[in-house]
């Protein structure tokens, strides 16, 4: 599979089990410049069967089918030699994180908008310049405005507490995301994030610059300033020494 990056010509399969939704998807891909080739299945497991044959740059995929559904079908895909991007076309939000765990380029909901559609290729394009195909940096999906938006982790300055939820701050732009704030500091611990405050976690990769005052710390990130408690300044101040000393 060879995904040109400057001319993009690409080939693209939709799977669908339900034929209107299917013939109108392929006509709106059909219709994009930067789309030469559109295959259509109405089940996984056809789409699969073909795919031994010929190769596709990204794969279109419902995800609610009899039999094998999207999701299980883009775990089969993962496991390729050279995985297609994956786009999932949806009428429900509820799989969003499912969708994220699977890296999944784009997430969108029907009815299809052309201009969704789109971006969703635009997406595609891109991914196509990386390798592997998956990106490397974690994507966290988030509503907007009715729309699931993929934020990447490496772009959240830091994350506030809010009661059941808690919000995502990124460079002008934040999120709200329901889970725990303790859970975020066990599983985000290793790609930099630290508690600085019951309430606060930062990403170490995001400080401009510390000030002490009196024995207490005050953080700044893009667009803010944030206090740590006396409680949690002493490990903060370790990890950014142990940081400044690695080579």
């Amino acid at each position: 599979m060879n995904r040109p990056t400057t001319a993009p010509a690409l080939r693209v399969l939709v799977v669908d089990d339900e034929r209107p939704a299917l013939d109108e998807l392929a006509f709106l891909l059909g219709r994009d410049p930067r789309v030469a080739s559109v295959l259509t299945c109405d089940s996984a497991t056809e789409a699969l069967r073909l795919l031994r044959e010929t190769d596709v740059d990204a794969a279109f995929l419902d995800i609610s089918m009899p039999g094998l559904t999207g999701l299980e079908m883009a775990q089969v895909l993962a496991r390729f030699r050279q995985p297609p991007a994956i786009v999932f076309v949806t009428a429900h939000e509820q799989h969003a994180v499912d969708a994220f765990e699977l890296a999944a380029v784009d997430y969108v909901l029907k009815p299809v908008r052309e201009e969704r559609l789109a971006e969703a290729v635009r997406r595609v394009v891109e991914s196509g310049t990386t390798t592997p195909p998956a990106p490397v940096d974690e994507q966290i999906p988030v509503e907007l405005g009715g729309v699931t938006r993929f934020v990447n982790r490496s772009d959240v300055t830091h994350v506030e507490a809010q009661g059941d939820y808690v919000r995502l701050h990124t460079r002008g732009v934040s999120h709200l995301l329901r889970v725990p704030l303790s859970q975020l500091e066990s599983e985000w611990a290793e790609a930099g994030f630290i508690r600085i405050h019951r309430s606060l976690l930062v990403q170490l990769g995001q400080i401009q610059e510390v000030r002490m005052d009196q024995g207490r710390c005050t953080v700044l990130v893009p667009g803010a300033q944030l206090t740590a408690s006396r409680r949690h300044t002493k490990a903060l101040r370790e990890l950014l020494l142990k940081r400044r000393t690695q080579p």
